[in-house]
């Protein structure tokens, strides 16, 4: 994107700030993994403000990937099972988080997430696990794999399709992440922004 996507606007917030809003609505437990102070890219503690729903924890060290930061997440949750996303779905629905956690306290206790699979895709960064798997993946991620949907496949998961998703969010918006200009126009439009 060239800039940093969970500060871009989105109407009268910023993404960042529209994504806390809305989980909100379902969550009582917020937690915010962020870049490092020092190489952080604009001020996350005035986009998440002083909400006592919304925890802050800092990545050690910036572009490390993500399987440190959902570990880190998930290990400082509440909950026994937490809803992890990344900072670019500005058209993610609370509702459909919240299905995807309910869908993982019903299954048996030895199933670790609840991941959706778009397009043939695993969407392991819009996915509900179970709090004690950060340890499994910090091990799987200290061996060497880098690849979060590689390291979510060596999890017990169940994947979540799209047809039972669209019952949710019927075109998916959920899952639509902002990596280019034009998929945050595209945003943009569907949102009337």
């Amino acid at each position: 994107m060239g800039q940093a996507k969970p500060a871009l606007p989105f109407g009268q917030v910023t993404i960042l700030e529209r994504m806390v809003a809305e989980l909100r609505r379902e969550f009582d437990d917020l937690i915010v993994v962020s870049a490092p102070v020092h190489a952080e890219a604009f001020d996350v503690i005035e986009l998440i403000g002083n909400a006592a729903s919304v925890t802050l924890i800092r990545d050690e060290a910036e572009y490390a990937g993500p399987s440190g930061p959902l570990a880190r997440g998930m290990a400082a949750a509440k909950n026994e099972i937490t809803f992890a996303c990344s900072c670019d779905l500005p058209l993610l629905r609370a509702q459909v988080a919240r299905a995807l956690c309910d869908w993982l306290r019903e299954l048996p206790a030895n199933c670790d997430a609840v991941v959706p699979e778009i397009g043939g895709r695993l969407q392991p960064l819009a996915a509900a696990y179970r709090r004690g798997c950060g340890s499994v993946i910090t091990a799987i991620a200290a061996a060497g794999e880098r690849r979060l949907t590689s390291i979510v496949m060596r999890l017990n998961v169940r994947r979540a399709g799209e047809a039972e998703l669209r019952r949710l969010d019927p075109e998916l918006m959920s899952f639509l992440n902002v990596n280019t200009p034009e998929e945050y126009a595209r945003a943009l439009r569907i949102a009337g922004l």
